[in-house]
């Protein structure tokens, strides 16, 4: 019933945003650009927050007149950022942080644009790279942890802001091209052909960018971090060709592939893995 409902609600969404778009181009563009850039969930309570992420120590920064969390757990001169994905937030990494400790460097999780404590009601990887950058510049980074977007953010982020401290990138179910993520929305909607130009031109004229070269091809080539990207072949959310993608591009980088774990690569296993490559002095 759950499955019937979303498909009725997403598909008359589209009817209304088709229909919209030849009468007011510009509140059809918006819409449906709200739409995908909006989380519906992934928001934290303050006052309920996981016991890890409470323990922590939490600091708020600002950027662009938008303020967001980070949670910090002390260690040596190293540090490490993890980088969450969509509709979620920094209690993703419960379980793989106490494992991170080991290493014993310094810890720095950021909440995403509109998620966790972040404000905000719109998430895209660039404000999200823009985040990263602003802890950066106070807390230099040597490692980056991301999963999904987040994993596509860290990429955005090495290949755009060019950090020199950064030594290693471990990506989780990351995707290589923002292009089968937009187009997968159109298809989810089925928006007509008039609405997926408006839509591209939106991405130019806001962010100067054009949706199909947001893609990890043209972001590693500019990457001299090693990177370790780890996917599962039975990822429905981010396809296993996507890890390859990115591997096949990135020379300095190596697949691990998973079997069973689904997107989410909650495994210990896979946090034994990244401690050693952490640790690899090679």
């Amino acid at each position: 019933m759950k499955q019937f409902l979303f498909f009725i609600t997403t598909k008359s969404y589209g009817i209304y945003i088709n229909l919209l778009c030849f009468i007011s181009p510009k509140k059809a563009t918006l819409l449906a650009y709200s739409l995908f850039s909006q989380p519906r969930k992934g928001k934290l309570n303050s006052s309920k927050l996981p016991s890890f992420l409470a323990e922590a120590k939490k600091e708020t920064f600002e950027k662009n007149k938008q303020s967001f969390q980070t949670y910090r757990w002390e260690g040596d001169e190293k540090i490490i950022f993890l980088v969450h994905g969509w509709q979620s937030n920094s209690a993703r990494w419960r379980k793989l942080i106490p494992h991170l400790q080991e290493t014993g460097h310094t810890i720095i999780a950021i909440d995403a644009p509109a998620h966790g404590l972040s404000g905000g009601k719109e998430f895209n990887v660039i404000q999200y790279a823009a985040y990263m950058e602003t802890v950066a510049k106070k807390y230099t980074p040597n490692y980056i942890i991301g999963h999904s977007i987040g994993g596509k953010t860290s990429l955005y982020y090495q290949a755009t802001y060019q950090n020199p401290s950064i030594e290693k990138i471990v990506l989780l179910g990351a995707p290589a091209d923002f292009k089968i993520i937009f187009e997968n929305y159109i298809k989810l909607l089925s928006l007509n052909s008039r609405m997926v130009q408006l839509l591209h031109q939106h991405y130019w004229d806001y962010f100067q960018i054009k949706v199909e070269h947001f893609s990890a091809k043209h972001f590693v080539s500019s990457i001299k971090a090693k990177g370790f990207v780890i996917h599962d072949v039975e990822d429905k959310i981010v396809l296993y060709k996507e890890g390859e993608k990115i591997t096949n591009h990135w020379k300095a980088s190596v697949l691990e592939t998973t079997k069973g774990l689904g997107h989410s690569l909650q495994n210990k296993e896979v946090y034994k893995k990244i401690v050693a490559f952490l640790s690899d002095a090679n």
